[in-house]
């Protein structure tokens, strides 16, 4: 990375770094790898004039993640012809972009990311990313989405920020910021509103599966929730609890820890490492949300290779990780990102957390998912046999630890594959029971010994 430079006047080395939002989109050439941040620090001005050069460019790469909004440049006629889309992590917009053929996914480990940026990629010829505006020390906050980006500012032969001064300003940490000198253009945006991300109200199903997770946390624990309505849903199950003195070590900072801080359950007073200190990558929700983000003490921004970094989380004890699936099998191998061959999100952060969990003394992983989905008004069970062919195994079966539905929870550490496949059938939905068992004796993974129920 480039050498701060402290002896400059920051305001004159700022106005002379000031450029529009065109002039900025007319660097970008044919052929171009950029890199447009992740989520709520995509940019907004550069994207809508690049958006405006499209017939202009060919083969433009852009690499970024958890997109909350289409990208401008993704809009365009043929969008495909001029642009392809690279996302480290899906959200709903990003596949939409993938399904179309405009793009892929890269398959990433939260925690290897800024290594995978340092080492394994070609170097990137502009990021432009939206930003803190700069304080009176000369340095952009890079906001709530940290998790790799200094190390892709390191592989960028050129940065541009467009400062928005609603971003929140975040604090560290490390590789949370960086310094005008070591900039070389800013774009002042138009200081739109951070994109609101509403949790949706949980489920029955949601809240019974909570109510099971909650029961396995002992006071004292740290917290990760993952993304999605169960994770949201055991925040607020622990909100309305008795437990007390958690802690928050978190890949991602959503809105079901905010309501849990409220309530003054959280304190961090028995956390071995960051004692007293919110742990956490990348955030986005409400607005109080942001606002409580923007320079709170009481966090600490983080990249990947701390907030997900198995060793670290480790050390912490109690460590209780809750994060989503898709389907698990009978071996206990669990999908939390495909359906078949089709990318829905991504692997994320959930191996690192599970891995880590078990590091921690005390420490339980928790993979919670409805027990079925209902498609074209079918009724299909997430617990199987084997997942369904092309599945990509995001947590594998060796380091499963609990698995949870609305019909129980199970821990399925230190077990045969037969007590794996007794202990998963019997939090499956009970209309497809009888098949698994089938299924399971077939696959000599029963015996006449195991419970049918």
């Amino acid at each position: 990375m480039r050498e701060v430079v402290r002896n400059l006047d920051i305001k004159q080395e700022y106005l002379s770094k000031l450029i529009s939002a065109d002039a900025a989109a007319r660097m970008v050439k044919s052929g171009y790898w950029l890199d447009y941040s992740l989520s709520c620090g995509q940019p907004i001005e550069i994207d809508k004039a690049l958006a405006l050069r499209a017939s202009e460019l060919r083969d433009v790469k852009v690499r970024s993640a958890v997109s909350l909004r289409m990208p401008e440049i993704m809009k365009s006629d043929n969008a495909g012809d001029h642009f392809k889309w690279h996302s480290l992590h899906l959200s709903g917009i990003d596949r939409r972009i993938i399904d179309k053929g405009w793009g892929s996914y890269i398959p990433i480990r939260l925690s290897e990311t800024p290594r995978y940026y340092r080492e394994n990629i070609e170097p990137i010829d502009i990021s432009i990313f939206q930003v803190s505006s700069m304080d009176e020390h000369g340095y952009f906050s890079l906001g709530p989405q940290i998790t790799w980006l200094m190390a892709a500012l390191e592989k960028s032969r050129m940065i541009i920020f467009e400062v928005n001064r609603n971003m929140p300003r975040t604090l560290g940490g490390y590789d949370d910021k960086l310094h005008i000198s070591q900039v070389d253009y800013v774009v002042e945006g138009t200081n739109s509103p951070i994109i609101v991300v509403t949790p949706a109200d949980p489920s029955e199903i949601d809240t019974k599966v909570a109510c099971f997770i909650v029961n396995e946390i002992p006071n004292g624990a740290c917290l990760q929730l993952g993304i999605g309505g169960m994770p949201n849903a055991v925040g607020r199950v622990i909100a309305q609890s008795d437990l007390k003195d958690l802690g928050v070590h978190t890949e991602l900072y959503v809105d079901a820890l905010l309501e849990i801080t409220k309530t003054g359950k959280v304190n961090g007073r028995q956390k071995s490492i960051d004692r007293g200190l919110q742990i956490y990558g990348f955030a986005f929700g409400s607005e109080d949300l942001y606002r409580f983000i923007d320079n709170n003490p009481e966090l600490a921004a983080y990249p990947g290779d701390y907030t997900n970094e198995p060793y670290i989380i480790g050390q912490l004890d109690n460590f209780m990780s809750i994060n989503n699936a898709l389907e698990v099998d009978l071996f206990g191998q669990v999908s939390s990102e495909s359906d078949g061959t089709r990318q829905i999100s991504g692997n994320g952060g959930q191996a690192d957390f599970v891995m880590g969990a078990y590091r921690s003394k005390g420490g339980k992983s928790f993979i919670c998912l409805s027990s079925t989905y209902d498609k074209d008004g079918e009724l299909h069970s997430r617990i199987n046999p084997i997942l369904k062919p092309g599945s990509i195994v995001t947590s594998n079966r060796t380091t499963t630890h609990y698995v949870v539905t609305e019909f129980g929870i199970v821990n399925v550490k230190g077990k045969s594959t037969w007590e794996r496949a007794e202990a998963l059938i019997s939090i499956a939905n009970p209309i497809f029971r009888d098949q698994l068992i089938k299924d399971a004796a077939d696959m000599k993974i029963w015996t006449k010994t195991s419970k049918a129920n």
